[in-house]
């Protein structure tokens, strides 16, 4: 099976290193120049809660050559247009696209590439570049071997080739099947509606925001909101790392103390993750912004709910990227302490 990893930033250095280690044949596609030029000669590092080395093959885009059996695609969906004609003539008939994006991107990737080739996977693991050829694990090494990926056909069904998907992935970390695609999906934007946008609105890793108790119940209320949206779009929640997602829904006010126990305690091994949208803002560079927490808005908008906590995040990323700044934690925090107080006065 050939195999192309196309966007080996943070995350693709690190599927592609077991990959290649487990000794497929795989090749690395990134735009960044001198990343690939350091994977090629010294390979892929990956440094943090594991130490590992492997040597691989990277490309840039335009040296894509012959076909690929198998289509990681890592890339932003910012960027997926171009990406996705571009891989065209180098999909034949059989071809796998496995769309590993953050979001819910699997219709538009659907549409370009035909709906027969793609497969929708969820990464469970946090991951930060750290310079070329070398990212850093930001997961804790046992969860990440033990949940790594959930793929799903686009059907739900089990087939013969979601099985050879999953003994590639498996190569890396626990990779398993889902039988319900969308809610996987909507499983994975909780968190990061909750976490990665909260990481980037405030400049803060997730263990700021889980030992913040202002940046913890924003969690709570956002994780909320992407529940309540979810449901009334008829999606059905699935478990993420044996743990009940849906369970996290409030009730009432009076919930908040043990959604708070009980987010600390599943979020705990991703302490140490900065979200890449937050990558993003360091370097200038637009984020997916729109594709994660402006999901939950814009759909909101659609069944008449209100999601003021995903409505900030938005805003608050929006105004960084328009003056290409990272954020102050303790300025942009403010804005979350005053929703909360709303919150408060409106119960």
């Amino acid at each position: 099976m050939r195999i192309a990893i196309v966007g080996a930033g943070s995350l693709g250095t690190i599927v592609g290193a077991y990959l290649a280690d487990g000794g497929m044949d795989v090749e690395l596609i990134d735009a960044y120049q001198e990343h690939v030029d350091a994977l090629n000669q010294t390979g892929a590092k990956v440094i943090g809660t594991i130490e590992f080395q492997a040597k691989v093959k990277a490309i840039t885009p335009e040296q894509k050559s012959g076909f690929y059996d198998l289509v990681l695609l890592l890339t932003k969906q910012l960027y997926n247009e171009s990406v996705l004609k571009e891989l065209l003539p180098y999909l034949h008939e059989e071809s796998i696209v496995c769309s590993l994006q953050n979001g819910i991107p699997e219709e538009h990737v659907a549409a370009i590439v035909g709906a027969e080739r793609v497969i929708a996977g969820s990464v469970e693991f946090g991951a930060t570049f750290i310079e070329p050829g070398v990212s850093s694990l930001t997961t804790a090494y046992p969860q990440f071997k033990k949940y790594a990926f959930q793929i799903g056909e686009l059907d739900g069904g089990h087939t013969e080739r979601i099985q050879r998907v999953k003994e590639v992935l498996d190569l890396v970390g626990g990779t398993h099947i889902s039988d319900n695609l969308v809610g996987t999906k909507w499983s994975k934007l909780l968190i990061n509606n909750a976490f990665s946008g909260l990481s980037a609105a405030l400049n803060g890793t997730y263990g700021d925001i889980l030992d913040h108790e202002t940046g913890i119940r924003s969690a709570v209320h956002i994780v909320d909101e992407t529940i309540k949206v979810g449901h009334a779009n008829g999606v059905a929640f699935v478990t993420m790392n044996g743990f009940d997602i849906a369970s996290l829904e409030l009730q009432s006010e009076k919930d908040i103390p043990a959604r708070i126990q009980a987010l600390r305690h599943v979020m705990e091994p991703s302490r140490l993750l900065k979200a890449s949208m937050l990558q993003d803002l360091e370097k200038g560079r637009k984020t997916e912004i729109h594709y994660i927490n402006g999901v939950v808005s814009s759909k909101a908008k659609d069944v008449n709910l209100k999601t003021p906590y995903n409505d900030l995040v938005v805003r608050l990323v929006e105004a960084a990227e328009a003056e290409q700044n990272v954020p102050q934690f303790d300025h942009n925090i403010r804005a979350f302490e005053q929703l909360l107080q709303i919150k408060q006065l409106n119960v």
